[in-house]
């Protein structure tokens, strides 16, 4: 009988997280007002070089997302600024890493412990809650070389991004922020599992000639296709652009393409 009871809790609380997730979705991608975005910094290693580029961080440093936003939403026909972002500064306490695993019931489990964390987390704060906000945990070079994987969610519209504290990497540290925001307004990845741009979908100009190679990244593609086998990283927003596909997701309208 408790086995039982413990299923039917968990059936209600997934049947929860569907409606609020469908809720979300018609709310956030009505794009009659601009989304409030955001973002927080989390020393992620603890290093004291980590605290000192976390406290030279200023809004500038993250201005690049709202501008390639509304810059693509413009080219979509959205006649309003899609997004608002704002750097709210540090964070004390860290929001729980997504698990390394492809375990279904791990990242299920995961998801609802930072979506608590996150509620926690606001109604502790003074502040204003955004549309959508992300948690930036930020690692210092000097002994983190590869980052575990960012994450977004559409239903809580959080996001927790790694990032590296290093002002080299500002630009590929936006490009990151900007995917994982788009995970949370219900964008799909669009590259397979070696990290290669899916073709067409996650191609900036899927119909060019010769197609290869491209010089844009699709924000959901990760990177710029230089060959059939070859990709690499963008430097900044600069070097992305939203797809079609992506804009049909997130319901922009893509007829004005």
């Amino acid at each position: 009988m408790a086995k039982h009871l413990r299923y039917l809790i968990l059936l209600l609380i997934l049947l929860f997280v569907a409606v609020n997730e469908a809720l979300n979705k018609m709310r956030t991608t009505s794009w009659d007002h601009p989304l409030w975005v955001r973002i927080y910094a989390v020393n992620g290693d603890g290093r004291s070089a980590t605290d000192q580029y976390i406290d030279r961080l200023e809004a500038r440093d993250f201005d690049a997302i709202e501008k390639f936003v509304n810059r693509e939403a413009r080219r979509y026909g959205v006649s309003i600024d899609a997004i608002d972002v704002e750097y709210n500064g540090r964070l004390q306490s860290h929001p729980p890493q997504p698990p390394s695993g492809q375990s279904v019931l791990e990242n299920i489990w995961w998801s609802l412990k930072f979506r608590a964390w996150a509620a926690q987390r606001a109604w502790n704060s003074d502040a204003d809650s955004g549309d959508i906000e992300l948690f930036v945990s930020y690692y210092d070079t000097a002994t983190t070389q590869s980052l575990r994987h960012s994450a977004g969610l559409q239903g809580g519209l959080i996001g927790i991004i790694n990032a590296f504290a290093d002002k080299s990497y500002r630009g590929s540290n936006q490009v990151v922020i900007a995917h994982e925001m788009m995970h949370t307004l219900g964008a799909k990845d669009k590259y397979d599992a070696a990290n290669l741009p899916i073709y067409p979908q996650g191609f900036d100009a899927p119909y060019r000639q010769p197609l290869y190679p491209q010089t844009r990244a699709e924000i959901m593609g990760g990177r710029i296709p230089i060959s059939a086998l070859n990709a690499k990283m963008p430097q900044n927003l600069g070097e992305v652009s939203i797809g079609i596909y992506t804009a049909a997701e997130i319901n922009w309208p893509i007829d004005a393409q």
